[in-house]
């Protein structure tokens, strides 16, 4: 901190540096997008003790009265002393906040502060953030370069251009599924699905936040989500036709019944997001900040805004296009010694494969290094641009060298070469002079250290446990402890499941690749979560039978449910494998194969431990209040 010189500006211009002062400047943009450079002399240092480490918290907000951006911070007790003297004595100078010798910014002194106070001024959200964290987060020591990205314009283009596409296609494509199999209720769910996404992205705008890949997978989850609320209530109302009701009391009693299950599937699901957000740095906080949002728009248009259209187009006698379904009579749990076994002998295979991969398994984002996307016109081998790399640069650096081609988005294929950090350069300079006539481009290169990284998956780990952990009390609460210990049991497999068929396939493990496992985490819980709640209320209902059959029953009663809702996320997930480019592919990989172990896991992985805790026996759950009949009356149509 340092104030600023009250006659600074013509100073500056005269060329003049009094005693005592320093000068900063910071390039800024004006509103047409041109670039200007504020120059201010500051007073090195401030007499009065004020340090950036005397801030115990500052955070970016708005004003609730315009809403424009704004900064709070709060000081310790030593600086808010400091800060009195500081501000009581020169309230209308400008005080400039300085990180690693750059001017932040330079409000100006409104009245004296002693403990906490708002910085406001014409800037974005992104800026409040920036500078809340300088204050946060006080250096003293000059910054160092973790990671440092180059991006030809073409290559930036691609790749958002292919995002862009892959998303609106699997929007439509899942619109089209809905309106085929549900028809009037299909577009009910359809118009559902794209106000929910309307909010999502208004108050991503409103928020000033960027669309990242793990926004899109959050925004992913949420089309799933979204789809499954609604699901949900037209299954429940087509079993409720099959007993014999009529459309108005069908809809009402569907609409009861499925209220609990959207609720705690979305409650599981938000309590992992809602963490996330928090505790959460990088692409895991993004994830969280969108799917936290998306699962409020959800709720809201599920259980809201359809049962106003229901209610509107009822009494007009529309044709609802829900018809009565039979239900498979299956012995699921039959099958379950048999599918544990296997789906955990395939998670101790693919995860080994994992170690036995090593380094090859972690992608440059927690290993560290170069990486360098590059353009060609004649295309060559790996072994003769390793021999190359090899003959210019040494065997080891050519033997540690990652050679691979993989596809831009569009028709151009690229060559991608990861080497130690700092090599990329030379790498390239080498290949290109090795060979002239493949006429090579760099359009990209990625300079990471792992120290960034590592901080996400440390950060990670530490959201994932704390998250499994709310879990298993929410679900103990709301059903019974076996039921938590099925619960988590099933998202550990479904992550373990889907990163051991992914380093089969080749994958590296990366931030976004990290993201896209998150996305696993909600799938799975609200998967289980949708059974568990059947069987919880057949076991209320006191439906003849053993703990066995009417653990089938459930399964039974709400498979055409799950797999709906996983046909909708795989047909959003496989738009983003196929269409969305290199850039989101094996992102997008993750979460095809994920949703595949979740809608598995969700069958025979949860449920099977919780039958085989309880000994096949009913747990005290079912020994609660019994309802031998639907409490919910409604009227025949």
């Amino acid at each position: 901190f340092g104030l600023v010189h009250t006659n600074s500006v013509a100073l500056i211009a005269n060329g003049i540096t009094p005693q005592g002062y320093k000068k900063f400047s910071k390039t800024q943009k004006d509103p047409q997008g041109n670039e200007y450079t504020d120059e201010v002399l500051v007073e090195i240092p401030n007499k009065y003790g004020l340090k950036g480490e005397q801030i115990s918290d500052a955070r970016p907000s708005r004003d609730p009265l315009t809403s424009n951006p704004l900064i709070l911070f709060t000081f310790n007790s030593e600086g808010g002393a400091a800060m009195g003297r500081l501000s009581g004595n020169n309230v209308g100078r400008s005080m400039a906040i300085i990180l690693d010798g750059k001017l932040m910014s330079a409000p100006t002194l409104q009245e004296q502060i002693t403990s906490n106070g708002q910085i406001s001024g014409d800037f974005k959200m992104q800026e409040a953030a920036t500078i809340a964290n300088a204050l946060l987060n006080p250096l003293k020591a000059p910054l160092e370069i973790e990671e440092e990205m180059s991006v030809e314009p073409s290559l930036g283009k691609d790749s958002v251009d292919s995002g862009k596409r892959a998303a609106l296609y699997g929007v439509i494509a899942v619109a089209i599924f809905m309106l085929i199999y549900y028809w009037f209720a299909g577009i009910v769910a359809n118009f559902a699905l794209v106000l929910n996404l309307i909010i999502l992205l208004g108050v991503m705008c409103y928020l000033d936040a960027a669309l990242t890949l793990p926004g899109i997978a959050g925004i992913v989850l949420t089309i799933g989500m979204a789809i499954d609320a609604n699901v949900l209530i037209f299954e429940r109302i087509r079993e409720e036709l099959k007993s014999g009701k009529g459309i108005q009391g069908a809809v009402e009693t569907g609409y009861a019944r499925a209220f609990s299950t959207i609720i705690d599937a979305n409650l599981t699901t938000l309590i992992v997001s809602v963490i996330l957000m928090f505790m959460g740095t990088g692409p895991v906080k993004g994830f969280g900040v969108t799917l936290t949002v998306g699962i409020c728009a959800s709720m809201f248009t599920a259980l809201v805004v359809t049962r106003l259209v229901f209610d509107l187009f009822k009494n007009y006698g529309a044709d609802h296009g829900l018809r009565a379904i039979q239900q498979p009579k299956l012995n699921f749990m039959g099958f379950s010694k048999v599918a544990f076994i296997t789906s955990w002998s395939m998670v101790i295979i693919g995860i080994g494969y994992g170690f036995y991969r090593g380094s090859d398994a972690m992608g440059i984002d927690f290993k560290g290094g170069d990486r360098v996307t590059i353009e060609f016109s004649n295309k060559k081998t790996e072994t003769e641009l390793r021999d190359t790399i090899k003959e210019s640069l040494g065997a080891t650096l050519a033997n540690r060298a990652q050679i691979q081609y993989q596809s831009g988005g569009g028709s151009q294929e690229r060559l991608q070469v990861t080497v130690n950090f700092g090599d990329g350069e030379k790498t390239f300079e080498a290949l290109n002079t090795g060979f002239p006539d493949a006429e090579f481009k760099k359009v990209s290169q990625l300079r990471t250290g792992a120290s960034i990284s590592n901080e996400i998956l440390q950060t990670a780990t530490k959201s994932l446990l704390i998250a499994l952990f709310a879990i298993l009390v929410y679900v103990t609460f709301r059903y019974e402890f076996s039921f938590a210990l099925g619960a988590i049991l099933a998202i550990i497999h479904d992550i373990l499941m889907t990163m051991g068929i992914f380093f089969l396939w080749g994958g590296e493990l990366s931030a976004p690749v990290m993201a896209a496992l998150l996305t696993i985490i909600g799938f799975s819980i609200n998967d289980t979560i949708v059974i568990f709640d059947r069987i919880r209320e057949d076991l209320k209902l006191g439906l003849p039978g053993t703990f066995t059959e009417i653990m089938n029953g459930a399964i039974a009663k709400t498979l055409s449910r799950t797999i709906i809702t996983s046909e909708t996320t795989l047909i959003a997930a496989g738009s983003l494998f196929f269409l969305g480019g290199g850039a989101i592919h094996s992102f997008a990989f993750i979460l095809l194969a994920g949703v595949l172990t979740g809608t598995f896991s969700s069958i025979f992985i949860a449920g099977s431990l919780v039958l085989w805790r309880n000994k096949g026996e009913k747990p005290k759950l079912a020994d609660e209040t019994v309802i031998t009949q639907h409490s919910i009356s409604s009227s025949e149509a």
